[in-house]
């Protein structure tokens, strides 16, 4: 006879209340668990599906997604006449927060590389990729936009013809996929009133110096856009990236790249770690401590309930040391018992998580290690738990039957 089933039968309904409670609690801890995954995938995810074996970012920089980078958009032909690169592209990246039919729109705006890169790589739920260099977007669905919708940006409206799934940055906001011309437009973007402030101060200043003062022609260029003065730079981009061609060494490759004393330049591992060691780090140790501390408060309840259980079998446990039952017949039941909530706690726990954590604002990914390593915490935790009542067992004198 298994006296641990006999007892759970006798107290069906406080077991259940037990079990479901530690289930709810380890789903919790399980969910951390599931969270920081699914950040760590959110950040590495672009680096790992653009496909760039190469980032060159501005000099002293972890850019383009750890820190702000700013290169100079001629990087690009530099690095084609690098021997052993292949596929040089131009990246842009910046978050931009627009009001969109009455809600907070937040986009990670991601600029391709027109027309080398028009987002063929990109895995579409539906739509297609870029087929124009201005004015088209391609959007995750988890900005809620559909197909065919239209979104303010800048001065202008960019209309939605492919839906990406899962593409999102470190911070959890949606990609939005343009043009290079277009990501720099959103990003440089200003007011009408802005830039005509801007054109009086550039003449004013004009005037103050020596060559305004010598060739007063020129201040007529000071009322022109800046863009179409040619003293003036291109708008800057993020990033430059390249693919290694067949057969070349990459380490070769960087050792000439390291040469150039205006850029900085990074492997792909080496733009995961930047992510992975920030602020994705902080977010580990921190996600963690709570889920040490939440696995230390389960195992403090479930302590006390199999205390609280056992001074419920005093009475029980004294009769059973006056027939003569062996301690290893009492210490089972307590243990049984305690194995009994942890495991059947941590399959609600799953069952219930596979049910919560699909409808998170974030991904929860629940990988195999993760849940085999909680796994095996519930066990230690159930056996730790039980000593309480054991112990308790264990001081229960048999002549307490007779009371």
């Amino acid at each position: 006879m298994n006296l641990a089933a006999k007892d759970i039968r006798h107290n069906v309904g406080r077991f259940g209340l037990t079990t479901i409670g530690i289930g709810m609690l380890l789903m919790v801890v399980m969910g951390m668990g599931g969270i920081y995954r699914g950040i760590e995938a959110d950040a590495t995810l672009l680096i790992d599906e653009v496909g760039a074996d190469i980032w060159v970012v501005q000099k002293d920089t972890r850019g383009p997604f750890a820190e702000i980078s700013r290169v100079p958009s001629n990087l690009l032909y530099r690095l084609e006449a690098v021997q052993g690169l292949s596929n040089a592209r131009e990246f842009v990246f910046h978050t931009v927060q627009r009001e969109h039919d009455g809600r907070a729109l937040r986009i990670a705006i991601i600029g391709l590389s027109w027309p080398r890169d028009k987002g063929a790589w990109l895995v579409l739920t539906e739509g297609r990729p870029l087929l124009q260099n201005h004015y088209e977007m391609i959007a995750d669905e988890s900005l809620g936009l559909r197909l065919g919708e239209k979104v303010q940006l800048a001065k202008e409206s960019y209309e939605v013809v492919g839906i990406t799934s899962s593409m999102m940055s470190a911070a959890g906001d949606g990609l939005g996929f343009v043009t290079v011309a277009d990501a720099q437009a959103i990003q440089f973007d200003t007011s009408g009133e802005a830039l005509r402030l801007e054109r009086a101060a550039r003449k004013i200043r004009g005037e103050d110096s020596e060559i305004g003062a010598n060739m007063p022609i020129l201040l007529d260029q000071a009322n022109r856009p800046s863009m179409e003065i040619p003293a003036l730079s291109r708008p800057q981009i993020s990033a430059v990236m390249a693919s290694v061609e067949a057969g070349a060494d990459i380490d070769q490759v960087m050792e000439n790249l390291s040469g150039w004393s205006d850029v900085s330049v990074f492997t792909r591992q080496g733009q995961r770690d930047l992510l992975l060691k920030g602020s994705v780090e902080k977010v580990r140790q921190q996600i963690g401590l709570f889920r040490i501390l939440l696995t230390i408060i389960a195992a403090i309840i479930m302590a006390l309930i199999l205390y609280t259980l056992t001074l419920d079998k005093i009475h029980t446990i004294a009769l059973l040391k006056l027939v003569g039952a062996p301690n290893s017949k009492i210490l089972g039941l307590i243990m049984q018992e305690s194995l009994f909530i942890g495991v059947l706690g941590y399959g609600i726990a799953y069952l219930l998580g596979q049910r919560i954590f699909p409808n998170f604002p974030r991904r929860v990914i629940l990988i195999n290690d993760d849940l085999v390593q909680l796994g095996l915490i519930v066990i230690v935790i159930s056996v730790v738990a039980s000593f309480l009542g054991i112990w308790k067992a264990m001081r229960v004198s048999p002549n307490e039957a007779l009371s």
